[in-house]
């Protein structure tokens, strides 16, 4: 087998974070994944043990191996925010599309749908083009519950 690039040696500190974390059960199961990536190599399983282990790839044991060498723990328990994302709506655009969903729906309907709203915001020019599920997630950041926000956490 060859030699692995990047060895994880967990300080007590981190493998006693990891613990704690696994067995909270309050975090995704992603982040969950990772901490139990990080245990088992420290325990000395390689790779592909690891990835049977778990039920995963060993591209995701490497990666996460090599994110821990390079940024610690918080890099590996943290994603970081993508690259080349923008929002369609601007603030602009969302009070157009909430003000349009509020309004009557058009003649004919009982109430506007998410593909007529996406269709109207384009028509209207607010936005060159948008999908229905934008709209869909965009209607839903708008907060029903103030105390709650978009994920269905509580703000801070």
């Amino acid at each position: 087998m060859a030699q692995e690039k990047y060895s994880v040696q967990l300080c007590t500190e981190d493998r006693s974070q990891l613990e704690r974390l696994i067995r909270s059960g309050q975090h995704s199961a992603r982040v969950i994944n990772r901490a139990r990536i990080l245990l088992k190599t420290d325990e000395g399983w390689s790779a592909s043990q690891v990835a049977t282990a778990l039920d995963t790839s060993q591209r995701t044991v490497f990666r996460t191996k090599r994110r821990y060498a390079e940024e610690g723990l918080d890099g590996v328990l943290h994603d970081h925010p993508q690259a080349n994302r923008y929002r369609k709506l601007d603030d602009r655009g969302e009070a157009h599309l909430i003000a349009l969903a509020c309004s009557d729906a058009p003649d004919g309907r009982d109430h506007w749908t998410l593909r007529l709203l996406a269709d109207k915001v384009v028509e209207l020019g607010v936005v060159e083009s948008l999908s229905y599920e934008t709209v869909r997630l965009r209607l839903k950041k708008t907060p029903s519950n103030p105390g709650r926000n978009s994920s269905g956490a509580s703000p801070g």
